[in-house]
């Protein structure tokens, strides 16, 4: 499968993943990271020292609207063209009702929703001349909303919604999908040893899963599923069924 893929927060976690078995699988990779550069510098490294000139990096702040237009740009400019968009940068932190600021919001809205729409928009060019695809990195709590992260919640909503909204709006031109994780890993502020335990208790399968669940299904929409658009598959062990 030679494709080029613009992955965004694709230094580490899912995104890391997520490129790692895309370039196994001969594509191209556009790594893009916001903060952590380290990480994602040993990434190229990886993927180039396998493949040369397989992977290219670039820094880029979401919420700026002219970074991401040159981050697209720069992608579309690196091996002559973006055959697939996966966004899966995210902002993910709590914040009760009562207490969440016009700043929060801007920005759980401006890295969840604001910046996948832009760079749809911004990438429509080449995706279209290249019949590629758009895979949206959502959320199982965008159906029904985590308490505590209103915000977060509302994002990953909106998301899922522009999924469904994009694959009609480029209809057989540019396949548009998304993957729904559960707990696939935990987030990066602390959780205690009981919550984890009262997450598992409510997924069917009773442990927890790992990226390459989610990096999976994210190359089965770009490889295996050409007579599928505007939906969202959801990989979560059967946490769903509890909810």
């Amino acid at each position: 499968m030679q494709k080029n893929v613009l992955i965004t927060g694709a230094a580490k976690r899912i995104g890391a993943t997520c490129a790692r078995l895309l370039h196994d699988e001969g594509c191209n990779i556009f790594l893009h990271y916001r903060s952590s550069q380290a990480e994602a510098l040993a990434l190229c490294g990886e993927l180039n020292q396998t493949r040369p000139d397989s992977a290219k990096i670039m820094q880029a702040d979401l919420q700026d609207m002219d970074a991401l237009k040159a981050l697209a740009e720069t992608a579309q400019a690196a091996w002559g063209g973006i055959d697939v968009l996966v966004n899966n940068a995210s902002t993910f932190y709590p914040g009760a009702v009562a207490q969440v600021t016009q700043a929060q919001w801007d920005e759980l809205l401006g890295t969840n929703l604001k910046a996948p729409f832009f760079l749809a928009q911004a990438l429509s060019g080449t995706l279209i001349e290249n019949q590629g695809c758009i895979v949206n990195i959502v959320d199982i709590h965008a159906e029904r909303g985590l308490k505590g992260y209103p915000v977060y919640s509302i994002a990953k909503a909106g998301l899922a919604a522009m999924t469904k909204v994009l694959a009609k709006e480029f209809g057989g031109a540019v396949r548009v999908n998304g993957v729904a994780p559960g707990a696939i890993l935990w987030p990066e502020h602390a959780l205690s040893g009981l919550d984890k335990q009262e997450i598992l208790q409510r997924v069917a399968l009773k442990r927890s899963g790992d990226p390459s669940d989610i990096a999976k299904a994210v190359v089965f929409l770009i490889k295996d599923a050409d007579y599928v658009t505007g939906q969202i598959i959801t990989v979560d062990g059967g946490r769903t069924l509890f909810c």
